[in-house]
């Protein structure tokens, strides 16, 4: 495991399973460790929060298909781009 500081790129990539207690003890500290540095991240972390907790838990067998398709549409390319 690195340690090497965590840019805010891959703290976005890693949010998810940050949030689902999922990351490695060592990734976890690197997270929290730019989180207490970076008050945009933090901000960001803390709009993914709210936006769980305002629209519970969807799953893509809950939603319409032309809703599903349009939202894997919007966001196929996502990652490619950051």
């Amino acid at each position: 495991m690195s340690t090497a500081t965590l840019s805010c790129q891959e703290l976005v990539e890693l949010v998810t399973d940050y949030l689902e207690d999922a990351l490695p003890p060592e990734e976890r500290a690197r997270f929290e460790h730019h989180l207490e540095r970076c008050r945009g991240c933090t901000t960001y972390v803390e709009q993914i929060r709210i936006t769980i907790e305002l629209t519970g838990h969807v799953h893509a067998d809950d939603l319409d298909p032309r809703t599903r398709d349009a939202i894997v549409e919007a966001f196929r390319d996502w990652s490619s781009t950051g």
